[in-house]
């Protein structure tokens, strides 16, 4: 019988070596409520089709699993932000084959870093995401699977490392009801936003609300960070072990807004399934019984029920 606290939508990043629906059956075995993977190759264009079958595996297996979250993570060649055409285009393509790939395996998100605009700047690079974006859903059809553009921690020149610039990207798009936010805790930390202490951390989620709307949050990637706030530098480390500690990740665990959105492990991996089982256990320490029957402390009623935006948008 699961623990209280093993109900949380807690998760992993899971390897898809053997076929994508193996993934399925590592997530089980680490206890996994949610859980992330990739559709292809990451580091190919090109990848065979999904076979009917393995599809069918995949399907058949997460309905007998205790799975209720299962995402994906683009391809890092893809960069939607590029001032080079073929590359632009060519990024359009792999993500709109990706998105159809998730929508076969019955996926909710794909999460999709925004893209590097390599000297053009960060305008251009915003205004060349969301005519992307624009481009693969006037393309795409009826699919189900919904885009999820990742925070960054600004390393080179990437975009997202301000809340901003999903804010721009969001406001830019003709259909934004199909795009949602995947919150990364070492990427937003090496961007300059703090999540350490209690006050740190509500005026960081506070701030996120009130550029983007925490309506827009749809997954929340766990990961501690090698490097400190504000060095823009993307290092993912273990929970607890980086510069971020423990504290940071419990806020989110006690915040009761988070109940359901799924949070998933990037942390670093070895040659099995120990640094994960160690890494998710740190997080199921941190938790309440369940967030639902939490007393949270520093979340006051009126946040409870009503984020600062819903309640801007009620006045309104």
């Amino acid at each position: 019988m699961r623990s209280c606290n093993s109900e949380l939508l807690l998760g992993t990043h899971v390897s898809i070596a053997g076929g994508v629906s193996r993934s399925v059956e590592r997530a089980a075995r680490l206890d996994c409520l949610a859980m992330q993977v990739f559709v292809k190759n990451s580091n190919r264009w090109e990848s065979p089709d999904l076979e009917a079958a393995e599809v069918e595996r995949f399907c058949s297996a997460r309905a007998r699993s205790s799975l209720k979250r299962c995402i994906a993570h683009d391809s890092y060649l893809i960069n939607l932000a590029s001032p080079s055409a073929s590359l632009w285009d060519r990024s359009k393509q792999a993500l709109l084959a990706e998105l159809r790939r998730c929508d076969l395996l019955g996926l909710e998100y794909l999460v999709v870093h925004p893209g590097a605009h390599v000297g053009s700047g960060e305008e251009e690079g915003i205004r060349r995401i969301a005519r992307a974006l624009d481009s693969i859903h006037a393309e795409e059809g009826e699919l189900e699977v919904k885009i999820a553009l990742e925070t960054t921690a600004g390393q080179g020149t990437s975009i997202g490392h301000r809340f901003e610039h999903l804010r721009d990207i969001l406001a830019e798009v003709r259909e934004p009801e199909k795009v949602f936010v995947c919150l990364d805790t070492c990427h937003i930390f090496a961007a300059g936003y703090d999540i350490r202490g209690q006050q740190e951390y509500r005026e960081t989620v506070e701030q996120f609300d009130s550029t983007i709307g925490l309506d827009k949050l749809r997954v929340i990637h766990f990961n501690d960070s090698k490097k400190d706030l504000g060095s823009r530098v993307d290092r993912h480390e273990h929970i607890g072990k980086g510069f971020i500690g423990k504290d940071g990740f419990r806020w989110f665990l006690h915040d009761v807004r988070f109940v359901d959105i799924p949070k998933i492990l990037e942390t670093p991996k070895g040659s099995d399934d120990s640094y994960d089982i160690d890494n998710l256990a740190v997080l199921r320490s941190l938790a309440p019984s369940h967030p639902l029957n939490a007393r949270s402390g520093f979340l006051g009623e009126e946040q409870r029920s009503l984020t600062s935006k819903s309640r801007r948008s009620a006045r309104n």
